[in-house]
């Protein structure tokens, strides 16, 4: 492929990457650092194979981002006002304000609180429109994950109180204990009663293989209706243990205190309508599990 058509159609799309980039990572400078990243991967990339370059620049441009919001908390933090607020990097102020003043520095700030896959989540699908099965490819998480990562944004963002928040975390635990008492007792009935009628049960690729090594006939990828779910859950999860998992109540299966299987709920309007299970090691490492007594 023509290299200097390629170069155009980078170009074109340069903008609007740099819009992507810098509402992930409220710098003007390392936007232009990931967006840069994005063109030498392009370059050393076979683009006939891509059949949206679009869409494959923006995948690309968000794996970086996501990349260097991780990578925060392992080098200096950003730096803040004396209230507390980000405070954007001034290599280029003139630059810096003009994105700034597009953006609304008071998104930037919020944005700036939340965790690093939260924010790629609601940046791509509530500013960019991207949908959850691309966002799910570039954050690691099924579909049904990065939607809750994104509703977990909005909230915030929306400027939902902390009170509120940790009142929405309890209620989210309580849902999630009755399910796991019901499940261990084989109690069908309560199973029904904390499950969506439209529930669906994800299980990622490591999981089935595992179920299926152990000869274990329910280790089916997907499961959708509460029947269907109470039917697979019935006398199950009896070794689970009650988990945070990126601040949010679920569960583990640890033997040995080793994760080896994740359970993640989504919860709306006070019934599970989604649950994860997944068990692949790299996904996991990448999880903060925090196993409660």
């Amino acid at each position: 492929m023509d290299g200097k058509w390629l170069a155009e159609q980078f170009e074109t799309d340069r903008t609007r990457l740099q819009a992507v980039a810098y509402r992930m990572l409220g710098s003007a400078s390392e936007a232009d650092d990931a967006v840069q990243e994005a063109w030498l991967r392009l370059s050393r990339t076979d683009a006939t194979e891509v059949e949206n370059l679009s869409g494959w620049l923006t995948t690309v441009v968000a794996r970086v981002c996501l990349d260097m919001l991780r990578s925060r908390k392992w080098r200096r933090e950003e730096p803040l006002t004396a209230e507390g607020e980000f405070l954007p990097d001034a290599a280029d102020p003139e630059h810096e304000a003009l994105l700034a003043e597009s953006v609304g520095s008071a998104l930037l700030v919020v944005l700036q609180r939340l965790a690093p896959a939260e924010r790629v989540a609601f940046v791509l699908h509530d500013l960019f429109g991207v949908s959850f099965e691309e966002i799910a490819g570039i954050v690691g998480r099924s579909p049904v994950a990065a939607r809750q990562l994104a509703s977990r944004a909005r909230r915030r963002v929306q400027g939902a109180a902390d009170d509120d928040h940790v009142a929405d975390l309890t209620r989210h635990q309580a849902i999630v204990e009755a399910f796991f008492r019901a499940s261990r007792g084989g109690d069908l009935q309560g199973l029904l009663a904390v499950l969506d009628p439209d529930v669906v049960v994800y299980s990622d690729k490591a999981l089935v293989r595992m179920a299926a090594a152990r000869g274990v006939v329910r280790g089916i990828r997907e499961v959708r209706g509460a029947k269907a779910v109470a039917g697979k859950f019935a006398g199950l999860a009896q070794a689970a243990q009650l988990a945070l998992i990126d601040g949010v109540p679920g569960a583990v299966w640890a033997p040995k205190g080793r994760p080896r299987v994740v359970f993640g709920f989504t919860i709306e309007d006070g019934r599970i309508t989604g649950i994860e299970l997944a068990a692949e090691p790299e996904r996991i490492s990448r999880l903060n599990i925090e196993i409660l007594a």
